[in-house]
């Protein structure tokens, strides 16, 4: 009789595996997490029959040959678990493996047998067998015990004996170490990339180095910005983000405010990249020289600080690639260049470049080569501007490649644009994202959006970078210059993720000056070059260093995903708890109105701190100093914006 279909390759297989977790879009793309990171592997796993199931996570790194196994357990509803510690950076192996256990079908059906009074020896005979195959699998001292076991079953006057270990716990440990893996299942292999800690936890200041200088109509160099080292780290940041360093285009320079027209002595954009003196392997000489750069990158490192850098793919008219590979530009019917636009803006000052080039292979290559030579110089951070605007293949390629010879690299995406092209860069290999936060402004909107970024799939490999300013962005709500607010949206950056960062100095000085209708700054930091007095401090800068001292004392705030919302019985307040595996407790209770005084019951999950209903606990204010005694799961706040808008309680134990 002739089939219509093949048999399958595994007949005799009966265990079934799916819904395997995390899992991004079919194995396609790599799970992140951070080096020590304890990863959970989920999967539902059933069988035909009524007989017992074994599971087991398999794991190794690249650089091994052999699995590592963990014992998969029954979370109830044939949903099964298994965890293990991500020990080490680059790629790990995950799968699944299931198979019919008869050995513990066995020892269950024994154990029914003996309970209902009947006497066993087929089942004594099945079990010497058994004995014998775990014989062969164990080594040393289990070898000797279960040979010795596996006599009383061959002995009849040893029945009782052989009973009592048949349902010894002793038993079960042997079949559960030395399992027979009879026709098991095994998923496809999925992939796990392990980053470095400050993939997941770091705070980033941003600023332009031109406007490093203390003396007024000086143009900053790297030596300024290294004497501002001591007031960076003094604010608690650990990474020090520069917009481009390379030497700007003269044709078609933009004045200040954006105008189209330079006047004599306009700096220029930064991000008009390329003059004659070079491109984007070129220092712009009124910085300083790449000697200079290198210092800076080394005089960080005495702060426990890294240089991040700008990396924008496009061209001022007069950068090198333009007169040397002019066909990596898209070619108008005329015969010119087209430059960059956004209708109705017009960037005649740069050039997009054309990834459907008929060259694209030389240009990936000359862009590869960008970022090695930044990592040779000691970068270990790069922030792309706008990396939804090139190609999504290009990415994929260049990222592995540059994270192959430099493991450490962290790239961190900064697009703006519609939510699943900034899942998809995420999926495609960039460590950190910038999001939505700048504009989730209500309760309903941040509980809302951070539960998307850490209860959905997106947890799994999409990393926040949360940013209450940038130098692109003055929100509408920071427009007013009211100080409580600066503080609300700074607070929150710093305690929901474990990335933020902030532009300064416009940020703690609560600069605020908006273009006309726009969120954008008037008379950017982008077109000119500011002079600040660096030596100011405030509340702000207060809080700012206060905030990152305990965030970094604090393992709690170390990851994004451990956040649990509380119910508070107000519009107007935010609550939200972090734990950590340590037992580092933290609430964060804040205002969202920066102008009235706001109180209400906060409700907190007791089971997450470890505390019953009629135990008490502490809540100290690690930014205050205040202590408050609380009991059960429900106490009162309030927040007067004037004094602090925010608590920031470790929870303790009295």
């Amino acid at each position: 009789m002739k089939n219509h279909f093949p048999f399958p390759a595994s007949g005799q297989c009966r265990a079934v595996v799916e819904r395997v977790s995390p899992e991004i879009d079919g194995g396609r793309f790599a799970v992140k997490s951070i080096v020590n990171d304890l990863i959970t592997v989920e999967a539902d796993i059933v069988i035909d029959g009524h007989d017992n199931l074994a599971a087991r996570l398999l794991f190794k790194h690249e650089t091994e040959k052999d699995w590592h196994e963990v014992i998969m357990s029954d979370m109830g509803n044939d949903r099964w678990v298994g965890r293990f510690i991500a020990e080490k950076q680059g790629f790990y192996t995950y799968t699944v493996e299931a198979w019919v256990d008869h050995i513990a079908s066995w020892q269950h059906e024994v154990d029914l047998k003996v309970r209902d009074g009947q006497h066993l020896k087929v089942e004594i005979m099945q079990g010497e067998l058994f004995l014998n195959g775990m014989a062969k699998l164990a080594k040393d001292d289990d070898r000797k015990a279960i040979q010795e076991a596996a006599k009383a079953f061959k002995d009849e006057n040893r029945y009782n004996e052989a009973i009592t270990i048949a349902m010894s716990e002793q038993m079960h440990e042997w079949l559960t170490k030395y399992p027979e893996r009879q026709s098991a299942f095994r998923y496809k292999e999925l992939k796990l990339y392990v980053d470095r800690q400050k993939a997941g936890f770091s705070a980033w200041y941003s600023m332009f180095p031109r406007s490093a200088a203390r003396e007024v109509g000086k143009h900053g160099t790297f030596k300024d910005v290294e004497a501002l080292l001591p007031r960076i780290a003094e604010l608690g940041f650990d990474v020090l983000y520069l917009p481009p360093i390379h030497p700007i285009g003269k044709t078609h320079r933009k004045g200040k405010n954006n105008t189209v027209n330079a006047q004599e002595g306009d700096a220029g954009v930064p991000y008009g990249i390329g003059s004659e003196e070079g491109g984007h392997t070129a220092i712009h000489s009124e910085l300083g020289n790449l000697a200079d750069f290198k210092h800076l990158i080394e005089e960080c490192k005495k702060y426990d600080i890294e240089i991040a850098m700008d990396l924008a793919i496009q061209c001022s008219p007069d950068h090198p690639w333009v007169k040397e590979h002019p066909d990596w530009f898209k070619i108008l019917p005329d015969g010119t260049i087209k430059y960059a636009e956004n209708p109705p803006k017009k960037y005649q000052d740069i050039y997009p470049v054309n990834f459907e080039t008929e060259d694209w292979k030389n240009l990936w290559q000359e862009l590869k080569s960008v970022m090695q030579t930044w990592a040779e110089w000691g970068v270990k951070i790069i922030r792309v501007d706008n990396p939804h605007t090139k190609s999504f293949v290009f990415w994929e390629w260049v990222i592995a490649e540059i994270k192959k010879d430099y493991p450490d690299m962290i790239f961190l995406a900064e697009a703006f644009t519609k939510p699943k092209v900034m899942q998809q860069l995420a999926k495609l290999g960039y460590t950190q994202s910038y999001t939505y936060y700048v504009w989730r402004t209500s309760k309903a909107e941040i509980t809302e959006y951070m539960t998307q970024l850490t209860k959905s799939e997106m947890k799994d490999y999409f990393r926040p970078n949360f940013w209450p300013n940038t130098h692109d962005i003055d929100p509408y709500m920071l427009q007013t210059g009211h100080e409580p607010l600066f503080l609300i949206r700074y607070f929150m950056a710093a305690t929901l993720v474990g990335n933020y960062g902030i532009f300064g100095p416009t940020y703690e000085y609560l600069y605020h000056a908006p273009y006309p209708g726009k969120e954008e700054y008037a008379f950017s930091e982008k077109y000119e070059i500011k002079w600040w007095n660096w030596e100011h401090r405030n509340k702000l800068t207060y809080v700012i260093s206060q905030v990152n001292k305990i965030r970094k004392e604090n393992t709690a705030f170390h990851s994004t995903n451990n956040i649990d919302f509380c119910q508070i019985d107000n519009e107007q307040l935010l609550a939200y708890l972090k734990t950590a595996s340590n037992g580092n407790r933290i609430l964060c209770i804040t205002s969202l109105d920066g102008y009235n005084r706001q109180g209400g019951f906060v409700k907190i999950p007791l089971w997450k701190i470890g505390k019953n209903e009629w135990e008490s606990y502490r809540v100290h204010d690690l930014l205050s100093g205040a202590t408050y005694n609380w009991k059960g799961d429900t106490n009162y706040v309030e927040l007067d914006p004037t004094i602090l808008p925010f608590h920031l309680f470790r929870i303790e134990d009295i």
